[in-house]
């Protein structure tokens, strides 16, 4: 075999060895990108996100929400992220959502992903908040901690404080209750509260909230005939102070002494 043979030989070689390369590392990446389309639901989305699988259909990964948020709250997610690749997202630990008014990210928003009739900030629903872990909630334990509530963007309305005279401590406990019908999810609970992990987090509202109990009929909650005829008896009447007394003298002369 002549030199030019050879030569020949080797770049057909090469150049297979590198088709074959390249056919591996695109299996690799629609691997990747396919596992990432299917990655798991606990992203947590900006305001007026739609539903998770119209939003990973309508989403076109332009950046542009995440360019415009004031706080860097938003990030892209790149191939490590837990979910899928190019979608904005936020974690509430390191940088929670402080609820723009004028909700920048959702105007940046040219596909519609980012519903653009959100007019209130507060009717966003990006997660629920969820106190995991009640054992190590400081307020669990009798300090007054609140700080969860405190610092809420929606207080006495997505977290209220409710008042246990004890509990597992001897002193009464004030603990955080969370109000799914005005937790808006931003993660400001979960970022300020003071453990070395939060014992609040904030999820997605399909993995923190049931469906509701379709098949139930909770009568009492309704107006039907029978709840609007039904009329509780009326209240006895209170004793007098003479009646109590007759009824004093009469236990004396019955009882023996």
């Amino acid at each position: 075999m002549d030199a030019k043979q050879h030569s020949r030989r080797e770049f057909f070689a090469r150049t297979a060895r590198g088709a074959g390369a390249a056919a591996l590392g695109g299996a690799v990446w629609a691997y990747l990108v396919h596992g990432q389309a299917h990655a798991t639901p606990f992203a947590l989305r900006p305001p007026g996100a739609i539903p998770e699988s119209d939003f990973l259909s309508t989403c076109i990964k332009c950046g542009q929400c995440v360019a415009d948020c004031p706080y860097d709250t938003l990030r892209l997610a790149d191939v490590a992220a837990p979910v899928p690749i190019g979608t904005p997202y936020f974690e509430p630990r390191e940088v929670p959502c402080y609820m723009c008014p004028d909700v920048p990210c959702v105007r940046a928003c040219p596909s519609g992903a980012l519903d653009p009739g959100l007019a209130n900030v507060e009717a966003s629903e990006m997660g629920l908040a969820v106190l995991l872990d009640r054992e190590n909630c400081l307020s669990y334990r009798g300090l007054r901690c609140e700080i969860c509530h405190r610092e809420c963007p929606v207080q006495d309305r997505a977290i209220t404080i409710e008042n246990h005279p004890r509990g597992l401590s001897r002193h009464a406990l004030f603990v955080p209750i969370v109000h799914s019908d005005a937790c808006t999810g931003c993660g400001v609970c979960e970022n300020v509260c003071p453990l070395p992990e939060p014992a609040i987090k904030v999820l997605p509202r399909e993995l923190a909230q049931a469906r509701p109990a379709e098949h139930y009929d909770f009568g009492w909650q309704t107006e039907t005939p029978i709840t609007q005829e039904y009329e509780p008896a009326p209240a006895a009447p209170e004793a007098s102070s003479e009646d109590l007394d007759a009824g004093l003298d009469y236990l004396n002369e019955e009882i023996p002494r």
